[in-house]
């Protein structure tokens, strides 16, 4: 009998080296309070429910890394999430990132790379699962407003004039990532997310997945209350019904 396909690691990429100044709070928006918790530790909390993310890379500002790291001691726990300084874009925060999970990436021990905003916490683990599922079998996944449909974005089946709302988590098979960051560096290019970069590089293509209304970016001030009201209807729980998310 044939055997059963080896099951997919991803790694997990959340980028909060930012400062979200239209918050109105003098702090990197990712450290307000949300629902109990720090905004960025909910978007961890949702993607380690799944049993394919096998590491977690925050990447920060230098400022921030006292707060960033006693937090993750009290709302985040083993295992380790490992906390890097991001660059002056977010291109560069997220080639910081790449670099420290090279190593991984080239002894074959990661499949998948999902790159994702802090200032996202309401993605759901239903949707982290879904991006990596796409990447794993396709290359490349984004969730965008696309009525449900399985899109590409090179007009294909996408009409070229129509606009869709791109969200993250953004998943992509992870060695071509590498390769295209790479070459990124070489030539001093900046991409204005990751699939611009994979679409300049690589012949990998990038699909879409149905995106989700509640999984929101916190940007000005109103949002965390919508935030929180969306988690409360919720009951706090974005896990999909997967074993560890708890409702309280």
């Amino acid at each position: 009998m044939p055997s059963d396909p080896a099951p997919v690691r991803a790694a997990v990429v959340v980028l909060a080296a930012g400062e979200g100044r239209r918050t109105g709070s003098h702090t990197n928006k990712v450290l307000l309070p949300l629902a109990g918790r720090r905004v960025f530790t909910w978007s961890i909390r949702w993607a380690r429910l799944l049993p394919e993310v096998v590491r977690t890379v925050l990447v920060i500002r230098d400022q921030d890394r006292d707060v960033i790291e006693a937090t993750l001691a009290r709302e985040v726990g083993p295992p380790k999430v490992d906390v890097v300084e991001g660059g002056n874009s977010r291109h560069g925060s997220e080639w910081a990132a790449l670099q420290l999970l090279a190593p991984a990436i080239e002894a074959g021990e990661v499949d998948v790379v999902v790159i994702h905003d802090a200032a996202r916490p309401l993605a759901g683990s239903d949707l982290w699962a879904s991006v990596i599922e796409a990447a794993a079998e396709l290359g490349g996944a984004l969730p965008a407003d696309d009525h449900g449909h399985l899109a590409t974005l090179d007009g294909s089946e996408l009409a070229p004039d129509r606009i869709v709302a791109v969200q993250t988590p953004q998943a992509f098979a992870a060695a071509p990532l590498l390769e295209a960051y790479r070459h990124a560096d070489t030539e001093d290019f900046v991409g204005t997310d990751t699939a611009s970069c994979i679409e300049r590089y690589t012949d990998v293509p990038v699909h879409c997945v149905p995106g989700d209304a509640g999984n929101i970016k916190i940007t000005f001030p109103d949002d965390l209350f919508i935030a929180e009201r969306l988690l409360a209807k919720a009951r706090w729980d974005l896990s999909g019904g997967r074993e560890g998310g708890r409702r309280r």
